[in-house]
């Protein structure tokens, strides 16, 4: 546009220079006329000022001509050529784009990225027919660049009503009775299933591809105050719940590690018990090998106080004797333990040789 006024500025200044040239000859005194043949010739002080006028004239004209033969569209439009309220199929793309000036016209279709909001309350029900207000909801749009002849030579106003807001709330509707009461509140279930719904519509209205819908925002959703105050109880049930379930779990992977822990300990005192009585059972073993007569006999000296038993009946007395006399490098030559002799101890030979007898 900038370029336009440009030009067409430049040719008003040739008009009126071409006007002022031939206007200040003439106040002067210094424009004369002569006729040569048919024609009259404007002289200024013998010369012609003719030529000069005309240049200018024209340079004017064609300056004001041109600045009405183009358009130069931005980024993020496409162009429209319409020719006597005819509007021509080809979209004309962003740049530099001639016209005929006055017979035809370009009108820029916006291509980008438009928000549409809606104030109003739409009133809907879940699919449990349960009443829910939706407030401020906002359609962000797009033309589709191919289409946007289409839609200049379709849609009536379509700045302004493209996207209508009797669309947009039978399709917020249409969403939320699919939806349960805590899906309806929750922006992240219920605005993408609105978006699809909106562009379905608009597809069955304009036709596939021309109209994007790229994001739905719905600022809020509500019930009636019973209803709201029925959900609050729900959902802190629903929150005392799942903290009991966690504790609950909580208790129970306790349990289960102190029951590991008991089971660990125990298995490693069993094994300690197996160790030992394996050892154990090894020493047995190893001494049971060891042991003969002659280190019985010498064990029994070494525990002997040296005090024979008062009385002996039957074969241990010959056992004893036995084993007393059958080996006496056996003996040990200083007794471990010797107490002196006592009058029991000196009459318990007396009978022993009695009763032998």
């Amino acid at each position: 546009m900038l370029l336009n006024f440009i030009f067409a500025g430049v040719g008003v200044i040739f008009v009126i220079a071409a006007i002022a040239v031939g206007t200040k000859a003439k106040v002067a005194g210094l424009v004369s006329k002569r006729k040569d043949g048919d024609e009259n010739i404007i002289e200024v002080g013998g010369k012609s000022v003719k030529p000069a006028v005309i240049t200018l004239a024209v340079l004017g004209a064609l300056s004001l001509i041109f600045s009405m033969s183009f358009t130069i569209i931005p980024t993020g439009y496409t162009g429209v050529r319409v020719t006597f309220g005819q509007v021509e199929e080809a979209t004309l793309p962003h740049g530099f784009n001639f016209h005929l000036p006055v017979i035809q016209q370009i009108v820029m279709v916006n291509n980008k990225q438009q928000d549409i909001r809606f104030d109003g309350d739409i009133i809907s029900e879940t699919s449990e027919r349960n009443e829910v207000t939706f407030q401020g909801i906002t359609v962000t749009y797009q033309i589709n660049p191919e289409k946007s002849a289409w839609i200049y030579a379709n849609v009536t106003n379509y700045e302004d009503g493209l996207v209508k807001e009797s669309l947009v709330a039978s399709a917020i509707k249409t969403s939320s009775k699919t939806l349960s009461p805590v899906d309806c509140t929750n922006r992240s279930i219920l605005e993408p299933i609105a978006k699809e719904n909106i562009q379905k519509s608009l597809d069955e209205k304009y036709g596939q591809q021309v109209v994007y819908v790229n994001k739905v925002v719905i600022s809020d959703a509500k019930f009636d105050q019973e209803y709201d105050e029925k959900i609050a109880r729900k959902q802190q049930a629903q929150i005392d719940y799942e903290t009991q379930q966690i504790e609950n779990k909580k208790n129970i992977e306790k349990a289960s590690a102190d029951a590991e822990v008991r089971k660990t300990q125990a298995q490693a005192e069993a094994n300690a018990k197996l160790i030992a009585a394996d050892a154990e059972a090894e020493a047995n073993r190893k001494l049971s090998e060891s042991i003969d007569s002659n280190v019985l006999r010498n064990k029994y000296y070494e525990n002997w106080n040296g005090v024979l038993p008062s009385t002996i009946v039957g074969d241990e007395a010959a056992q004893i004797m036995l084993g007393i006399g059958t080996d006496a490098s056996a003996q040990p030559t200083t007794p471990k333990k010797t107490e002196a002799p006592t009058e029991q101890a000196t009459e318990a030979p007396t009978e022993q040789t009695t009763e032998t007898e």
